[in-house]
């Protein structure tokens, strides 16, 4: 496939297309994306899992609409930061799967986020309910 003519060389040559189609298309990528995120990654289907009983639960607690909806971000933003681990060791998987320390920093890293998310989510959930 040829970039079309009017791509910087410092832009993605498959951007392009604007308006209604590009809402449409990202929308597209994005339920892919979560087909492949759910196919492949272990940690993310135990994090849907771990969602699909906690949303529920924050619904169904005699909470206020803001302390519901403080809960479900905690959930919600787990499944975020492990899609975001889940590609960054996408990317670095292809780029090599030789052993590298900047591989295992980058790695590292991102699980690292995944476990902050999750800290924070249990820290939240203790506060709204106990505290």
């Amino acid at each position: 496939m040829q970039p079309p003519e009017n791509s910087s060389p410092q832009e993605s040559p498959f951007k392009g297309k604007t308006g209604l189609r590009r809402i449409w298309n990202a929308f597209k990528y994005s339920l892919a994306g979560l087909r492949a995120a759910f196919r492949h990654e272990d940690a993310f289907r135990q994090e849907c899992l771990l969602a699909a009983i906690l949303v529920p639960i924050a619904l169904l607690l005699p909470l206020s609409g803001p302390d519901k909806a403080l809960l479900i971000a905690c959930v919600l933003l787990v499944l975020v930061v492990e899609l975001m681990n889940s590609a960054v060791e996408a990317v670095v998987d292809r780029v090599s799967l030789e052993r590298h320390r900047l591989a295992k920093r980058a790695k590292d890293i991102g699980s690292a986020a995944v476990l902050i998310a999750l800290l924070n989510l249990a820290a939240v959930w203790a506060l709204v309910i106990f505290g």
